[in-house]
């Protein structure tokens, strides 16, 4: 199988879908021609060649934002941008994003209760509250 520099580029930057850079280091190993194709994109990356796409990939302009991907959750977002970012998700298969994701899922379902958390946050700063009125401290000594 033949790869293009994009993909190259994708590999080195860990932007490959799972499968698709255990295929893509399968066979870096052992065919020459791929390792030396590898180190020609390394080194048009060092010396600054860069494409718009290269740079487009790199900022990663077509990642939906972290609140995006909240809203995605939430599913509070038009059909339109859902389905964008379920594009982005599963057909680009964009590693940063699913970890994101994945992320924002595993922080929705360990929350606790408002009221579970507030009371955990009184009883760990009870010791450290203080007298707000200066003459009831200075009473108190």
């Amino acid at each position: 199988m033949s790869w293009t520099d994009r993909e190259i580029t994708a590999w080195l930057d860990e932007m490959l879908p799972p499968a698709r850079m255990a295929e893509f280091e399968h066979q870096v190993r052992t065919d020459k021609s791929l390792q030396q194709k590898v180190a020609g994109v390394i080194r048009s990356r060092d010396q600054g060649g860069n494409s718009i796409g290269e740079i487009w990939q790199r900022a990663r302009l077509s990642c939906p934002t972290r609140t995006e991907l909240g809203s995605f959750l939430l599913q509070t977002l038009t059909p339109e941008h859902a389905d964008y970012i379920e594009f982005h998700l599963t057909i680009v298969g964009c590693r940063l994003c699913q970890a994101n994701l994945a992320d924002l899922e595993e922080q929705s379902s360990q929350q606790s209760p408002p009221d579970t958390r507030r009371r955990r946050f009184f009883e760990s700063s009870a010791g450290l509250l203080r007298p707000n009125n200066t003459e009831d401290h200075f009473r108190s000594q």
